[in-house]
């Protein structure tokens, strides 16, 4: 989901997992070695709870907030989220370049980032949902913040993730406490989308239109207001407290075996090598068009519920509904992809792509449900199945070409990088769309094509996306890759770590 995601944008600075026979030459006195306690991996996981609370707030509601709200044009909301998306994407690299070449302090090499960057962006989230009282700048305030907490986000996100190599030596304890972050940044996306939609649901109710004859400064409900800045309030206080909990319970052991990531070759030249790799370039379009379509999915939902539908009462429960099924359905995709194959498990993405037509053409209560649920079920394989293929793709590429191990990070830091930027591309076209038919910010009751076009993006455009980013993907070959070791398979575990905001 919003996806996201952004769990994974850590994956420039991660280094390498250690390779298999490093292991087996450990004597087994050494297993013990580097265990880490139950408090320290669940202070590590805690730590990704606040990016993925604010990830899944804001895929769902920031859109409907900036147009219902904020009251801005539909225009400069599409700038604002375009701007915001392109902030985070060119973060990745930039965040990876700094924190690469930082020096190690008192408290670690990574923790002065965390700390530093909690407050900031707590900050930037909060005045995300404030509502100013100069309404002509409102839109050059909503796109400074929200690049601010995209960019900030970012920077928190890498030495966060990058945190993992450092906990311990013992590759199985750091799988161990991957499984807690994973596990901690599920619960955090179900907390953002449902705390946060429970919260403003009284914003988005029918009897506000019935109350519109009531005078208001700038047609906008002070309850709305209040809703919003409670629960900006709410997800923001999540980043000191957790990030302080993160720097109590969890301390940096830097491992001094393990190889730096990527020395010897720059990000850009990395990126030229492996955007030439043509496996490699067919699975990142295919999965451009079919993110772009989970991200516009999401972010229309809420929109069509309050405006081409009488769903209003039902959108908390309805994103609750998507997000359950997604984290329900991830062990199943799991075991398909091992049983069946991956390219077979590719078909259930285009599993939502009738029911989404379904809920374009019959809104009603039943029918959004099923189609919540199944869009969720279709998500998770959608999320799950790109960090399943790459490593396919680096054990092509590396038996074609002859280069260090720092390749592997450029191929999955370069692949969050074009996703986000589809996701950008993708909402604010999407968006701009909004601005040519005649939608009003702040509308009661939107004009016929407002509602058609709502349909058109809830249903016709996520599913050209996906059918066309399932036939790049399955008339690409298949690779024939040596079978994968256990420490692959526990790497791609670290991999699979997707936001599903």
């Amino acid at each position: 989901m919003a996806v996201a995601s952004e769990g994974t944008s850590a994956l420039a600075v991660e280094a390498p997992p250690p390779h298999p026979e490093s292991h087996t030459l450990e004597p087994s006195s050494d297993s013990r070695a580097g265990r880490l306690s139950f408090c320290t991996k669940l202070c590590y996981g805690i730590g990704g709870i606040p990016n993925q609370v604010a990830s899944s707030a804001t895929a769902f509601y920031l859109q409907v907030f900036l147009l219902d709200v904020a009251q801005i044009p539909a225009a400069q909301a599409s700038f604002v989220l375009f701007g915001g998306k392109v902030s985070g994407a060119a973060a990745d690299p930039v965040a990876g370049f700094f924190i690469n070449r930082s020096r190690r302090t008192g408290s670690g090499r990574l923790m002065p980032w965390l700390l530093g960057c909690s407050p900031f962006i707590a900050v930037a989230y909060f005045f995300l949902w404030f509502l100013h009282p100069f309404t002509r700048l409102r839109g050059v305030w909503y796109m400074t913040f929200y690049c601010l907490f995209q960019a900030l986000a970012t920077f928190f996100q890498v030495p966060y993730t990058a945190l993992t190599m450092l906990l311990t030596s013992n590759p199985r304890e750091r799988d161990s406490a991957t499984a807690y972050r994973i596990t901690m940044e599920m619960a955090g996306t179900l907390m953002g989308a449902t705390v946060h939609g429970l919260i403003v649901s009284g914003a988005h109710e029918p009897h506000r239109c019935e109350d519109a004859r009531l005078p208001l400064p700038d047609g906008v409900s002070p309850d709305a207001i209040h809703l919003y800045s409670i629960a900006a309030a709410m997800v923001a206080v999540t980043y000191p407290v957790c990030t302080g909990l993160l720097c109590l319970g969890v301390k940096e052991r830097p491992d001094r075996s393990a190889p730096a990531s990527g020395q010897g070759l720059s990000f850009l030249a990395g990126l030229g090598l492996t955007v030439r790799h043509p496996p490699y370039l067919k699975l990142v379009v295919s999965f451009l068009f079919i993110s772009a379509a989970v991200q516009v999915e999401q972010s229309y939902l809420v929109l069509f519920c309050t405006h081409a539908s009488r769903l209003h009462d039902h959108v908390p429960r309805l994103v609750l509904t998507i997000l359950v099924s997604a984290v329900l359905s991830t062990p199943l995709w799991e075991w398909v992809l091992h049983r069946f194959g991956k390219k077979t498990s590719a078909f259930g993405i285009c599993v939502m792509v009738p029911f989404a037509i379904l809920l374009a053409a019959v809104p009603i209560a039943p029918v959004a449900y099923i189609v919540a649920f199944v869009s969720g079920v279709s998500i998770a394989v959608s999320l799950l199945l790109p960090w399943s293929m790459l490593p396919d793709v680096v054990d092509d590429f590396q038996l074609q070409h002859q280069h260090g191990p720092g390749l592997e990070t450029i191929f999955y830091s370069s692949y969050v990088f074009f996703t986000k930027l589809s996701g950008a591309g993708a909402l604010g076209i999407s968006t701009l769309s909004l601005e040519f038919v005649g939608y009003k910010a702040g509308a009661c009751e939107q004009a016929e094509e407002v509602v058609v076009t709502l349909k058109v993006l809830i249903g016709a455009v996520p599913t050209c996306m996906i059918l066309t980013g399932l036939c790049i993907l399955l008339v690409s070959p298949t690779l024939k890759v040596p079978s994968q070791d256990p420490s692959r398979q526990l790497s791609l575990r670290r991999r699979t770590s997707y936001s599903l905001a």
